[in-house]
């Protein structure tokens, strides 16, 4: 790991994704719509893509500098 905060910015990552997936903010997502659709499909699938992304985006960070 060159950049001594690549460390902390994955702790950051995890900490982020343990409260995107955190009971509280599933139980919101999970309401029904005006629809009668629940939201919590569509809810996990962004929140999990937006998790890979930031991984992603960091880790390829790594090897520009």
């Amino acid at each position: 790991m060159k950049t001594p905060r690549l460390k902390e910015r994955l702790v950051a990552l995890i900490v982020l994704a343990a409260l995107l997936f955190s009971p509280p903010l599933l139980l919101v997502a999970d309401r029904p719509s005006a629809s009668g659709l629940s939201v919590l499909p569509l809810y996990l699938f962004l929140a999990w893509g937006a998790v890979i992304a930031l991984a992603a985006w960091l880790m390829e960070r790594r090897h520009e500098e």
